[in-house]
């Protein structure tokens, strides 16, 4: 699961239904839909939701990359899982996201970056 997620955020390729099980029926309209290319960032926020629940797995530099992805809803959701697991590794990167354009994200990385202080990771 992790590795498969991982995959996925970092851009890869996945079979329909594994991306089916990441993103349930909204996922479904998509794939019925030949996953235009506006909406592929969803499989991203998915896979890192993914991670979220199953865990961040060892590859930090796709998490980190992440951070930097250019749909604001890939960074939030990647500044999520660096909160639950206390990812202390991307404090640096949460931190520039301070200035990033889209509140929910700048929110999201304070937060993270709080949760993982306070944690001492």
């Amino acid at each position: 699961m992790v590795r498969r997620c991982l995959g996925l955020l970092a851009g890869g390729s996945e079979d329909p239904q594994f991306i089916l099980t990441l993103g349930g029926e909204p996922a479904l309209r998509l794939l019925d839909e030949g996953m235009p290319a506006g909406q592929r960032y969803w499989v991203r926020v998915w896979a890192a939701r993914g991670l979220l629940w199953a865990g961040p797995g060892d590859d930090i530099d796709v998490l980190r990359a992440a951070l930097d992805d250019e749909h604001w809803r890939v960074r939030e959701m990647t500044c999520k899982v660096a909160a639950r697991h206390r990812l202390g590794d991307l404090l640096d990167d949460m931190a520039a996201l301070a200035s990033d354009p889209v509140p929910r994200v700048r929110s999201a990385a304070e937060r993270a970056a709080a949760s993982i202080v306070a944690a001492g990771a």
